[in-house]
């Protein structure tokens, strides 16, 4: 690999559901994302960052923060809004607030539908019928 003149890029790989950051043609990160409401309209879709992984021989080097930046670029490129479900893009975000017309609040109503339980009756106690037992004559 050659290091003297790094080539960083983000790119969605939208089979894997993840961004992936390239150093130099080579997988060093993913940015997982789920997308269950890509698909609704007319509003904006809303999509999950799940979860952000550096390999760990380029750990501690700025790349989570070149991923997750590069991340939301090409949400908003796309029209998408962010739910950030992952601490690290929570804490990305915190920090750059020029995102904050990409992201959706964590704590924001879904549109998937509702599960509910059934109702629930209190059971109802039946005695069985006593048997006597015959007497013998």
């Amino acid at each position: 690999m050659n290091t003297s003149s790094p080539d960083l890029n983000v790119s969605d790989n939208s089979d894997q559901n993840r961004f992936e950051l390239r150093l130099n043609g080579d997988l060093v990160g993913i940015l997982g994302y789920y997308d269950f409401e890509r698909a609704v309209a007319p509003n904006r879709p809303v999509v999950d960052f799940m979860h952000t992984v550096i390999v760990e021989d380029f750990g501690h080097r700025g790349l989570a923060a070149v991923l997750v930046g590069g991340s939301l670029d090409l949400a908003r490129k796309r029209g998408w809004q962010v739910r950030p479900v992952c601490t690290y893009v929570q804490r990305f975000l915190a920090a750059h607030e020029n995102y904050r017309d990409v992201v959706v609040p964590l704590e924001s109503t879904r549109t998937e539908p509702v599960r509910t339980a059934p109702a629930r009756t209190a059971p109802t106690r039946t005695t069985p019928a006593r048997r006597i037992p015959a007497r013998k004559a």
